[in-house]
């Protein structure tokens, strides 16, 4: 049992995941992990309090095990890989009913689905019923894989919050409305003279009773509107709060798209795919969310591998076009192939809400994410050139510590 175990659930739950339907991103990844690996079994699997669920399956029909099972319960104590080459010669897990039956568990290999805030939620796990080992390339390419299941959990849970807050916001300007019209009405004339009654009040120390009489009235029947403007008053408060938001700041766009670049090159040679990267040259400062952000140009460079065939190419370069712009080529083969990325971004991402689900969700997913960024993306796609996507931010705003310096000599 993790130390942590109880914050650890408690992340786990906020994402909202456990008993959802299957999803095709999640799918993807599964069967390309057991594909790379060479193994009849892989899952996503995420440690409930008793039990593991599995988010995604290849080559079983079980949907979850018990916790006191289970191999990954023993993987999410760890924060890299655990693997076990025979499990019959493992104490942990020798006389574990999975392994000590015909045809039983006698490979594992699970890399933990490590949180942003360092919570080890589960694993994307390979099974098979001999005993193996993975090679470097295996190995570094299903860390790789686990970190995408793990963004796009995350980026989920971001999306749906940036989507509340909108409703917050629209609520909040209806408010607002609502209150402005409930003030200049109704509730004018008798604030008004709930006002000259307090400062004749104040002023004198005595009560005038007409007055008095006049405010007791006017209180009197008017007394649903000033229920109604507590009402409004309390329902704008409440609007402003959100419980999830994107931490922005200024990054360096070229760092960032160079990082993701590194998080999916292990997939794509899993795939014989060659990335060139032009991701390089002088900072391009945005403001964003870099943890967000990353995860996103990662999924967007994930789906690039995934729809592209193998022994494909992609380049990928940071540049200045009408703002600061991640630009993506995925190129077409000599012998003609092309790749698939074009209608899956066009009707996954731009074409289609992210709240309709679909097989390419993370990336309507990924689009809402940018959205949020004020971020535009422009797709191209030519017989011979490929497919191209340009993601295009506004410029950071100069810092005014920056322009000190030009003050004081003006």
């Amino acid at each position: 049992m993790p130390d942590n175990e109880t914050d650890r659930l408690a992340a786990l739950y906020g994402l909202d995941i456990l008993d959802s339907a299957p999803e095709q991103d999640f799918d993807d990844i599964v069967a390309l992990a057991s594909n790379v690996c060479g193994t009849p079994m892989s899952l996503v699997t995420l440690v409930d309090t008793d039990r593991q669920w599995f988010k995604a399956r290849v080559g079983t029909d079980l949907t979850e095990t018990t916790r006191e099972l289970s191999f990954c319960a023993h993987a999410i104590l760890g924060r890299d890989l655990l693997v076990v080459p025979d499990t019959t010669k493992d104490a942990r897990f020798s006389d574990n009913p999975l392994v000590d039956s015909t045809d039983g568990i006698r490979f594992y290999a699970g890399a933990p689905l490590v949180t942003t805030d360092g919570f080890a939620l589960g694993t994307l796990c390979v099974v098979d019923n001999q005993p193996r080992s993975l090679d470097i390339e295996q190995l570094q390419a299903l860390r790789a894989l686990s970190r995408q299941v793990t963004a796009q959990m995350e980026l989920r849970r971001h999306a749906t919050a940036l989507a509340n807050t909108t409703a917050r916001l629209q609520e909040l300007e209806r408010r607002k409305d609502d209150l402005a019209s409930l003030i200049g009405g109704d509730l004018r004339a008798p604030l008004k003279l709930v006002t000259a009654y307090l400062e004749k009040l104040g002023t004198t120390g005595y009560q005038d009773a007409e007055m008095a009489d006049l405010v007791g009235r006017a209180a009197a029947g008017h007394i649903r509107g000033f229920l109604d403007l507590m009402h409004h008053l309390t329902s704008m408060a409440e609007a402003g709060f959100g419980t999830e938001q994107l931490h922005m700041r200024q990054i360096d766009l070229t760092r960032i798209t160079q990082r993701a670049v590194e998080a999916v090159r292990p997939i794509a040679a899993s795939k014989q795919i060659w990335i060139l990267n032009q991701a390089g040259g002088p900072a391009l400062p945005i403001i964003a969310d870099p943890v967000r952000l990353e995860q996103v140009i990662t999924h967007l460079l994930f789906a690039a591998v995934k729809y592209t065939p193998p022994g494909g190419r992609m380049r990928v370069g940071t540049e200045v076009e009408s703002g600061p712009t991640v630009r993506v080529d995925d190129m077409d083969l000599p012998d003609g192939m092309r790749p698939e990325l074009f209608p899956h971004l066009y009707y996954g991402a731009i074409a289609n809400p992210v709240d309709v689900p679909g097989p390419d969700r993370g990336l309507a997913v990924a689009k809402k994410i940018l959205d949020a960024h004020h971020a535009t993306v422009a797709l191209s796609d030519r017989p011979g050139d490929g497919t191209s996507v340009h993601v295009t931010f506004p410029f950071a705003a100069p810092d005014p510590s920056e322009l000190l310096p030009d003050l004081v000599a003006v």
